[in-house]
């Protein structure tokens, strides 16, 4: 049966479910050094790879990407404590450093888009135009901000065009700082009641580097500082670049995930000359190679699933199960909601900001063998990863009943050979 004829058999009810779903409220809890219910392995360079499947379960990892950043603007302590209370396993920030070297999350180092930074003339002088990864950006940095200064902006939509119902909160919250988002992470909890995790990742290190702000050293002091390092830690650092993952494997035993996206090349490859891609990085030998340094791929949902001509869903590609063979987690990114993000077949309309069918999306890739996604609507990942959960254990049940029945039949047969004086 093909993808797209699997996609149009979803179950009926996935996208009610995830209206009904009530938020949980998270409650109060102790450090963050509990394992999360994901024990991860420990880290060493000479080690050749982890084997990600050895898990205590087989529980879907849903990460509230951005926090709840379909419902609160991105990045904000408002869109994270959002995303626990939509049942989020993991909240993920995006990390930049300030001109005085704290960590910040934001989603790039130039603010103009996401903060009200524009509005402040004191800080009129401050636009500047940066290469930023071989490419020219103009706006605002944090860089060239303390984090006094930061703390005088407000967040604001990213994307308006998409999300008008979030600039209702625009100007309400300040950038948050990676202590206070591990901070909220160690007070609360999952729906089911385990420690949240934390997924934060290090953005533009190799830029960072190169103005003597390196990301690597103060994540690891702040993981450290809140009891978050070590190898049961509910915690995964992510990176699209490969050079400061191998670092990172020198220095922290929390899981390592290396990004891929469907086009390009990691940064600090393209710097240092070296010809390799994304394309290169999930090939057999490249995931194998990966598996040396990270627990995991995030990978950009094309390459699980590429589109067909006409935008609908196509084959699965092996990537999935290469990855699994290598040792790795497979971890999808984007899942959101509005048409223009969503496969033809799941739009609700042409307005590409609608609402379409994203639990039926989400549940195509978990039948595919996605271990875990990032989604900007928690409330529905969380109902379709239920749901996925459930049939699987449905499936699991039935197939435990059929054994149960044969080795009755055996039984039978014993007594019956038994009775005939064998």
């Amino acid at each position: 049966m093909s993808t797209r004829t699997r996609t149009l058999r979803r179950v009926a009810g996935l996208a009610l479910a995830a209206t009904l779903l009530l938020p949980v409220t998270a409650v109060a809890g102790g450090r963050g050094d509990g394992h999360g219910g994901r024990p991860s392995h420990s880290h060493s360079h000479s080690q050749s790879h982890h084997d990600a499947r050895d898990r205590r379960d087989d529980d879907v990892t849903m990460i509230g990407h951005r926090g709840a950043s379909g419902y609160r603007p991105e990045h904000t302590l408002a869109a994270y404590a959002l995303a626990i209370r939509q049942c989020a396993d993991y909240i993920e920030p995006d990390l930049v450093a300030t001109k005085d070297g704290v960590l910040v999350a934001r989603h790039e180092n130039e603010i103009g888009g996401t903060t009200d930074v524009a509005d402040h003339p004191e800080f009129a002088d401050r636009r500047t135009t940066k290469v930023i990864d071989g490419a020219e950006v103009t706006g605002w940095f944090t860089e060239d901000f303390t984090l006094a200064e930061l703390r005088t902006l407000r967040a604001k939509e990213r994307i308006p065009e998409t999300r008008p119902q979030n600039t209702r909160f625009d100007g309400r919250y300040r950038v948050p700082t990676l202590d206070e988002v591990l901070d909220l992470a160690r007070e609360s909890r999952t729906c089911d009641g385990r420690p949240v995790g934390v997924y934060p990742e290090t953005k533009h290190p190799t830029y960072f580097d190169s103005v003597g702000l390196s990301l690597e050293e103060p994540l690891v002091a702040a993981l450290r500082d809140h009891g978050l390092d070590h190898r049961r830690a509910p915690v995964y650092v992510q990176s699209f670049e490969t050079a400061n993952l191998r670092q990172l494997d020198r220095m922290t035993r929390v899981r390592l995930v290396q990004l891929v996206a469907a086009t390009g090349a990691p940064y600090d490859l393209v710097a240092a000359g070296d010809e390799r891609t994304y394309a290169d990085l999930v090939t057999p030998a490249g995931l194998r190679e990966v598996a040396r340094y990270a627990d995991g791929v995030g990978l950009e949902k094309n390459l699980m699933i590429p589109r067909e001509e006409d935008d609908t869903l196509g084959e699965p590609t092996t990537v999935i199960r290469d990855a699994h063979r290598a040792g790795l987690e497979v971890h999808g990114w984007t899942f959101r909601r509005e048409n223009q993000f969503l496969p033809a077949e799941l739009r609700s309309s042409a307005d590409p900001n609608g609402i379409g069918d994203l639990a039926a999306e989400i549940r195509v890739f978990l039948d595919a063998g996605m271990d875990g996604f990032f989604t900007d609507n928690p409330d529905i990942g969380a109902a379709a990863a239920r749901d996925f959960e459930r049939d699987r254990a449905g499936h699991h049940d039935a197939g435990k009943h059929d054994a149960g029945k044969h080795d009755a039949g055996k039984h039978d047969a014993g007594h019956r050979h038994e009775a005939a004086g064998g």
